[in-house]
């Protein structure tokens, strides 16, 4: 407090020298100084601690160059290679099960078998009908090779010789209806066994024996899925097939497959298959690769992570993809300056891949970005870095004036 010349003479002063003794007077006065010192300490302290709030706690990263892969990653369905569903092609009582379901069949093996007697009866049948039609041509042909010379001489009538060539037509066209007839049957008879058209994985059997079947039931006995090789099918978007086809050019692709809930690749296939149009209802288009699933990992039905490979981005700047934030006006870091401040600085991204993101344009290699504590930054703000990282290592090679280069995200992780 800052007073008057006239302070020691004031009427107030000399009210209370009048009043206090000398020693009380003297003892009020040194408090009212010790009072004003400690105020001035606490706002001083205040100050202090202010200051040392402004610095938020972070973790940060340098941008380097690496070769970082071009990937499209998709979400598949395992499917059979082949797949074949058993029906019965002729009726009757199911008579035996030659093999157990949910196990292995081999190309050719003996599945299921019909009971055969009424077959085999119709077979007998269609057999002796043949034999007698047969008989009756022989005979009507040596008749026709009697009558020709004797109505030649006059012996018999020109009408009975065309009777016996008429006679042996139709015999002969009796006979290839008989053996028409005797195929049919023994093709019949060979449906009542039932075969594995070629190996793979049985499923659950549908009918036990003993049971009548029908021939063409839309309910099958069981299907049959080969299971090694496996396929894996996959939509992409339509305006990534170009990339695909650019990159096919070049030689086979490889695609990997992952299982739900982890990210590492258990098996790895050729894309085999790209469909002929673009979904218009959806903008995707299907592929299918091939795997060899030797180790059975790959179950039809299941659903897998796809990452179709198409190369590599050689010597491109990359950061970890979590110092990358996305704003109202696109992606953007917070770079690490020397004077630990941080610059936003907006950047276009590219791929994705590995929890790296690679930076198009708004980042060199060798400056340092953010990585952790992004929510209480600004641009400009005061930091406290920290990361592990060697000793000598420094904040950044940013200044904070290269200005604002990128337009934004634009990149893609391969995804859809």
């Amino acid at each position: 407090m800052t007073a008057s010349p006239d302070y020691p003479y004031s009427p107030s002063f000399q009210f209370w020298r009048r009043m206090l003794p000398r020693p009380a007077l003297t003892f009020v006065l040194l408090l009212l100084l010790v009072a004003g010192c400690s105020g001035n300490d606490r706002d001083k302290d205040a100050r202090g601690g202010a200051d040392r709030r402004a610095a938020t706690a972070v973790t940060t990263a340098l941008c380097r160059t690496q070769d970082i892969p071009v990937v499209i990653t998709a979400t598949g369905r395992v499917e059979a290679s082949a797949s074949v569903a058993i029906r019965a092609q002729v009726g009757g009582i199911l008579h035996t099960i030659h093999f157990r379901e949910g196990r292995e069949v081999r190309q050719g093996e003996l599945l299921f078998t019909i009971d055969s007697r009424p077959y085999q009866a119709q077979l007998k049948a269609k057999e002796a009908l043949l034999a007698k039609d047969q008989a009756e041509l022989d005979n009507a042909v040596k008749e026709l090779e009697r009558y020709r010379p004797a109505a030649g001489k006059g012996f018999v009538s020109q009408v009975q010789a065309d009777q016996a060539a008429t006679r042996v037509a139709s015999l002969k066209a009796a006979v290839l209806a008989d053996r028409a007839a005797v195929d049919s049957a023994r093709l019949d008879l060979q449906y009542c066994t039932l075969t594995a058209p070629f190996a793979g994985l049985a499923g659950e059997i549908q009918a036990d024996a003993g049971n009548l079947v029908k021939a063409g039931d839309d309910t099958p006995l069981v299907i049959i899925n080969r299971i090694a090789p496996v396929s894996v099918a996959f939509d992409i978007a339509g305006e990534r097939l170009p990339e695909v086809q650019q990159a096919m050019g070049q030689g086979g692709l490889a695609v990997e497959v992952a299982l739900a809930g982890s990210d590492q690749a258990v098996a790895t296939g050729d894309l085999t298959f790209i469909d002929n149009s673009i979904d218009p209802a959806t903008g995707l288009i299907r592929f299918k690769a091939d795997f060899a699933n030797t180790d059975r990992l790959l179950w039809p039905g299941r659903m897998v992570a796809v990452s179709l490979q198409l190369g590599h981005r050689r010597s491109v700047p990359v950061v970890p993809s979590q110092a990358v934030q996305i704003g109202q006006d696109g992606a953007h870091v917070f770079v690490a300056r020397d004077d630990h401040t941080v610059a936003y600085r907006q950047v276009v991204t590219g791929v994705r891949h590995g929890g790296e993101t690679e930076i198009v344009q708004g980042l060199a290699a060798g400056e340092r970005v953010v990585t952790d504590g992004h929510l209480q930054l600004v641009d400009g703000g005061r930091i406290e870095d920290r990361s592990d990282r060697p000793a000598g290592v420094g904040n950044g090679t940013g200044t904070g004036n290269e200005g604002h280069r990128g337009a934004g995200a634009n990149g893609e992780d391969g995804g859809q």
